[in-house]
């Protein structure tokens, strides 16, 4: 038997025993390799790298998750861990308090600009960009079939959902590095990108362990999807288009905070577990 058959065999067994592992690694690579060559042609001849192409450096990561998800289901559980994956996309048929969750990033993130706005400063107007909705659609779609279809309840444990939730949140967090600099509407950052970057992370650590929670309790990936696209979506459509770097990095810390006392509330009522009394 030739050699490459049977590193094959030891790569695909490696997978199998670190699915979680082997799902990050692999999602990383796509993603960032994917930005990278997006951006290759201007850091070649040493250029700064327009806004255009930050932009577009962000759909050329969705392929990772997503892919990474189906791939390594097919791998690690076969053809029926593939058909229940796909039926977790489908599963819509919830109860209407679920659904009600999507308004919350709407609702707080036009809570914080109103009250900035209102006794801060009057660039806080948010803004009415609709189309911005688009940007929303195939993040939430392509990225959740990969963090919530596959890696999330590969990682969750069955006394403790909240700790998995926050580690995946941070993961999830560190994957938008590469265009952090191109997200929000005061970019590029300059000397406060990573200000900027902690006060995104701690917005979706937290949006995290809320789309966890709503999964924990319906199993609806679809579900997670959705409220993907509402926070997404909120942000590119609200965001006050004349925000300085770091007037810009104050009211995502803000709505970052608004969502840890949400998280702390679901906490409270559900415990570490993030099971709620009456499963949906």
């Amino acid at each position: 038997m030739s050699a490459l058959p049977t590193r094959s065999r030891n790569g695909l067994s490696n997978i199998v025993r670190h699915p979680v592992v082997a799902y990050f690694a692999l999602t990383f690579t796509i993603s960032w390799m994917g930005a990278l060559a997006v951006a290759a042609p201007h850091l070649i001849r040493h250029e700064p790298l327009p806004t255009m192409t930050g932009i577009l450096m962000f759909p050329a990561m969705l392929l990772g998750p997503g892919v990474s998800g189906v791939v390594l289901t097919r791998i690690v559980d076969g053809r029926s861990g593939l058909h229940d994956l796909f039926s977790r996309l489908f599963l819509a048929r919830l109860p209407a308090r679920w659904y009600t969750m999507l308004l919350l990033p709407p609702v707080l993130v036009l809570s914080v600009l109103l009250f900035l706005q209102t006794f801060v400063s009057p660039v806080y107007a948010s803004n009415r960009f609709l189309t911005g909705i688009l940007f929303g659609l195939p993040a939430g779609f392509l990225e959740e079939i990969g963090w919530m279809g596959y890696a999330f309840p590969k990682i969750r444990r069955p006394d403790n959902g909240l700790a998995p939730a926050i580690v995946l949140g941070l993961l999830w967090a560190l994957w938008h590095l590469p265009v952090i600099n191109f997200l929000g509407t005061a970019s590029p950052h300059g000397r406060y990108w990573f200000h900027f970057f902690l006060a995104f992370a701690v917005a979706m650590t937290a949006m995290r362990v809320l789309i966890s929670w709503m999964y924990i309790n319906t199993k609806s990936v679809l579900l997670t999807q959705l409220m993907h696209l509402s926070s997404t979506g909120s942000l590119v459509v609200f965001s006050p288009p004349r925000v300085t770097a770091l007037q810009e990095v104050v009211w995502y810390l803000l709505y970052g905070t608004l969502l840890w006392l949400v998280v702390a509330i679901v906490v409270k009522r559900c415990g570490k577990r993030l099971m709620a009394e009456v499963r949906a």
